[in-house]
């Protein structure tokens, strides 16, 4: 008789770098990571965890937006203007985001205070694809705080633990 065991893999970082992004009103523009390829490692899901910290003095009853995004084919294809790396990105509009990009999580800026941080997750990968992680993914982060979000790269800070199944 066999039994099914969950493993879970060292967390790896994400690269992606949130800090000093302007606010964007309309949350389209923001900073996507660097693509992370779960092609090799075939992992059944991907928990994501991350820190978010706030600039100075930020606009109360705002909001940070973490999105997952995924390629459309193994060419690689990449929506809209999204690229695979680590960069500063416009989507074209709202509605076109609203295609592809998966709500991941929602910080709720609930207070003026400089340099605050905002922890998230962990949340699931293949949950917001539908039950199946996708061989390569990545993060897209907006928000309408009104300022820039803290400059200290440390201060922001996702990692990645992927899961999957060993029998014994």
């Amino acid at each position: 008789m066999s039994t099914v065991n969950i493993a879970y893999r060292a967390s790896s970082t994400i690269t992606i770098a949130p800090e000093n992004v302007a606010s964007s009103a309309t949350f389209t523009a923001g900073v996507e990571s660097a693509v992370y390829d779960n092609s090799a490692n075939k992992d059944v899901d991907v928990l994501i965890a991350g820190t978010w910290t706030a600039g100075t003095t930020p606009t109360i009853n705002t909001q940070v937006l973490i999105y997952a995004f995924a390629i459309r084919d193994d060419a690689p294809f990449y929506p809209d203007v999204m690229d695979g790396t680590n960069s500063a990105e416009t989507i074209t509009s709202a509605g076109v985001g609203q295609g592809f990009l998966k709500l991941a999580a929602v910080i709720n800026v609930d207070a003026t205070t400089s340099n605050r941080v905002y922890d998230v997750g962990p949340f699931s990968v293949a949950q917001l694809f539908g039950g199946v992680c996708p061989p390569k993914f990545g993060l897209f982060i907006t928000h309408n705080t009104g300022v820039n979000s803290n400059s200290t790269a440390g201060n922001h800070v996702w990692k990645a633990t992927g899961v999957n199944f060993t029998v014994a």
